[in-house]
């Protein structure tokens, strides 16, 4: 291999893995071994990352791994992996390593009580043995770490703790204590896996297999063989296998696996529908737009599992603060061991035993989980509801967000024109106006033609197209239709034609001053009906505005618009408008709110705002399906809802408090215990007992984020 050429990434599944000391303790231990580097590890999904650069550096890295104590598996290449990459449902409990050494040491202590009643005079060598059981493993592993640069980890004070019990003669109670540690450890993983299984869920939404086209029939294939192109159909009752466009038919599509959204939205030909949602009613012929391992579903999974090491700022604080407390730990456990009897003259088996039981109460575990647990939980939430947000940073700092500057076209508004109003002038109907201008434009792909086409399909009128049409660029279209001459065009261009009365001249005025565009129906030159056009506000796009107001953010309109088609929009909006703007502008204002001290987020399309979306403190694209967009933004919106950004600052502001509620329970509760410790109320197992507890309770607080990431 050319030195210049960087070894590719593999992917180890690490069994076992479930607090960040744990990946910190393999992180140490890896970066001691020679040729490795670009270590990457997560807990939530527990993945391993490295390059590796030389042929027995593999089998170096599982040896030091399993060294620890943990399970590795190579997956395989990053370069040549594929979406089939998901293992098998983790085993029950009591069948994983873990469990069976609880089970069995736990049948150790149970029989050690037996005997001890049969036997007595043997307590302390049949406790001692049924200590052992549990102990030995828990002792390699200490022994491993402190070998691979990593001393004080948690199966160091553990082991410390007991074997100091049991040379004070506490022998009964170090074996409780070691049991009571490897049920902490059991716990801590079942708890631990329920937030790697609501990512996994996402990837089981996406069927199988597929209906692919092919010489005239169809022919069942895996899912995962689907390339761009290829033409598949969904039947009704399916979910879809495949990111695509509908080539023919129509039906109502079920997004609530994917986005929450209660209500199916029908869809036809040209719209988009993504992998895992359900057609409900109706055949559908789909067109393949991206391969198995790039649709939607995939990419949002691997972008949630790479989130997973980028660390929030409060994470990276805990993270720190745990170096120095364990540590800290020792000397603390030390001091209350030996000042006493040396200063005091205090008895040194009491006080020997408060400071082994201070060194179980400062087990770290609760601590450094409360914060990676909290912002996997508040991660896998979002990405559940289409709201991805690209790691713990940006997870922390969209709770802070005071301005939210947000694109008009395609963002605020549909990014289409619809049509608004449809004027009869004379004795000619609303409906008679549509069908002569549908006629117009039948054939035509114009933005505003597309949209008078859609009103009148939409209307039951039958589209029949004019003959003779001819297209006067920028100024309208005329033909025959009927055997009469139709022209639609601009005001402008249909006053150079005909004069317009002054009462269409102001009505005319008064669409326009509403932001709307106007095109003029003449029939055999004589003006008979008006049509009005706009990009119409999203349905959601009032109640996401007044939901960010609700919480004290500021939004702003922000669009190349000129200024009376954004006012009129603004004013229906109720939002502050700037119009006019090249993207310059939008980066200068973007700089200008920052500079008033606010947090400003941009909401735009991901691609000709990009300076702007760079600028701010979070970029967000909306609608953010393609590649650009979930690659250039912070965060994106999939699903293209305003209301979603409220959903998303609630869900960083839910994570944010999460987080604080989970650190005060495991400070908390040290807190207390070392008290009640120094005090002599309780000891050694009430001391793990705590630790446990605490484990659990904050690993089991976040996982409370995973049914409320959707709220606002």
């Amino acid at each position: 291999m050319s030195a210049n050429v960087a070894p590719p990434k593999i992917r180890y599944r690490v069994q076992g893995m479930d607090c960040a000391s744990c990946a910190r303790k393999i992180e140490t231990a890896l970066t001691r071994v020679p040729g490795v580097s670009d270590i990457a590890i997560s807990t939530t999904t527990e993945t391993l990352r490295l390059r590796a650069d030389g042929s027995g550096t593999g089998e170096q890295v599982e040896k030091v791994v399993r060294d620890l104590g943990y399970g590795i598996t190579l997956v395989m290449s990053e370069e040549t992996r594929h979406h089939h990459d998901h293992r098998a449902e983790d085993d029950p409990w009591w069948r994983s390593a873990k469990g069976r050494l609880t089970l069995f040491c736990g049948l150790s202590l149970a029989a050690a009580w037996g005997l001890a009643a049969l036997l007595p005079g043997y307590e302390v060598w049949l406790y001692t043995a049924a200590m052992a059981v549990g102990l030995v493993p828990i002792a390699r592993r200490a022994v491993s770490a402190a070998l691979a640069g990593a001393p004080f980890t948690i199966e160091t004070l553990m082991s410390i703790a007991a074997i100091g019990a049991v040379i004070i003669g506490e022998t009964e109670e170090a074996a409780i204590v070691v049991l009571l540690f490897l049920v902490g450890e059991l716990l801590e993983g079942v708890a631990a896996g329920r937030a790697r299984a609501s990512i996994r869920s996402l990837t089981g939404l996406v069927p199988k297999t597929a209906f692919i086209e092919r010489n005239g029939s169809l022919e069942e294939v895996q899912a995962e063989t689907l390339a761009v192109g290829d033409v598949i159909a969904v039947r009704a009752g399916d979910r879809v296998p495949a990111d695509g466009t509908i080539v023919s038919g129509e039906s109502a599509i079920d997004e609530a696996p994917v986005t929450g959204e209660s209500t199916p939205k029908r869809k036809g030909k040209g719209e988009t529908v993504f992998a895992g949602t359900i057609n409900t009613d109706g055949s559908l012929r789909v067109q393949v737009t991206a391969e198995a391992q790039d649709n939607t579903i995939a990419r949002v999974v691997r972008l949630v599992e790479e989130a997973q090491e980028a660390k929030a700022p409060t994470e990276r604080f805990i993270d720190r603060f745990s170096r120095y407390y364990t540590p800290a730990v020792f000397v603390v456990g030390a001091l209350v061991a030996i000042l006493p009897p040396l200063l005091a003259g205090e008895p040194w088996g009491e006080w020997v035993y408060k400071g082994l039981a201070v060194l179980l109460i400062g087990c770290p575990c609760a601590l450094v989980i409360s914060t990676p647990a909290a912002i996997a939980a508040g991660l896998a939430a979002g990405a559940r509801r289409g709201l991805l947000i690209k790691g713990g940073a940006v997870l922390e700092i969209l709770g802070k967000v005071t301005a939210v500057a947000l694109d008009k076209t395609g963002t605020l508004t549909e990014g289409r024109p619809q049509v608004t109003d449809v004027i009869a002038l004379g004795e000619a109907s609303a409906r008679d106006v549509l069908e002569d201008a549908a006629a117009l434009d039948a054939t035509s792909s114009h933005p505003i033609a597309r949209a008078i086409v859609a009103r009148a399909q939409a209307e039951d009128i039958e589209v029949a197209p004019a003959v003779g049409v001819m297209a006067f660029g920028g100024k309208g279209v005329k033909g025959r239709f009927k055997r009469r001459g139709l022209f639609l065009g601009s005001p402008k261009a249909a006053a150079a034609i005909t004069p317009l009365p002054p009462e269409v001249e102001a009505r005319v005025a008064a669409l326009q001053e509403d932001g709307k565009t106007v095109s003029v129906l003449l029939v055999n030159d004589a003006p008979v009906g008006l049509i009005a056009v706009r990009d119409e506000p999203r349905e959601d796009a009032i109640e996401g505005l007044e939901a960010l107001k609700a919480r004290g953010i500021v939004p702003i309109m922000l669009t190349g618009d000129n200024a009376k088609t954004a006012a009129a929009i603004a004013r229906t909006l109720g939002v502050e408008p700037r119009a006019d703007l090249l993207p310059q502008d939008k980066l200068r204002i973007v700089n200008e709110l920052r500079a008033q001290g606010k947090v400003v987020a941009k909401v735009g399309d991901g691609i000709n705002d990009a300076p702007a979306l760079a600028a701010a403190d979070v970029g967000i694209a909306m609608g953010g399906g393609t590649d650009v967009a979930l690659e250039t933004a912070d965060g994106a919106v999939l699903h293209g809802r305003v209301l979603d950004i409220a959903r998303m600052i609630r869900l960083s502001r839910d994570t944010m408090g999460n987080i604080r509620q989970n650190i005060t329970v495991a400070l908390g509760l040290k807190a207390v215990f070392l008290v009640t410790t120094i005090l002599g109320v309780t000891g050694l197992w009430p001391a793990i007992l705590a630790d446990t507890g605490a484990t659990v309770l904050v690993t089991a607080n976040a996982m409370r984020l995973l049914a409320a990431g959707g709220r606002t």
